[in-house]
């Protein structure tokens, strides 16, 4: 379990778990996100949540996955676009980190 920071005084926070993470590498959500300017505001939040909602409509299996990090996460009332910032420097950091699962199967062969 990550926790995140969700606004730039540090009063409130926001919990992402690996699942959460798992889910946005999944999907892909954070690709073709941000514009060319590099900026995370309001509207790429709202962006996210678009792309999100779209998702979920177009899903005909389950979508729990998808649910939970709405619910955790994306919808949280803490989240405005800086925690959004934070969670894509949280993801990148967490793609970069080798996982447990890798580091197993690489001492097996």
């Amino acid at each position: 379990m990550y926790t995140i920071q969700a606004n730039p005084n540090g009063t409130r926070t926001l919990n992402v778990s690996e699942e959460n993470l798992a889910t946005i590498e999944k999907y892909g959500l954070f690709r073709h996100l941000i514009d060319s300017n590099g900026i995370v505001d309001e509207t790429v939040l709202d962006k996210l949540k678009l792309n999100i909602r779209s998702l979920i409509a177009a899903q005909e299996e389950d979508c729990k996955d998808l649910l939970d990090l709405c619910t955790d996460v994306i919808y949280h009332n803490n989240m405005k676009a800086f925690g959004l910032q934070q969670l894509i420097h949280l993801y990148l950091q967490w793609l970069s980190t080798p996982s447990d699962t890798d580091e197993d199967n690489t001492s097996e062969e």
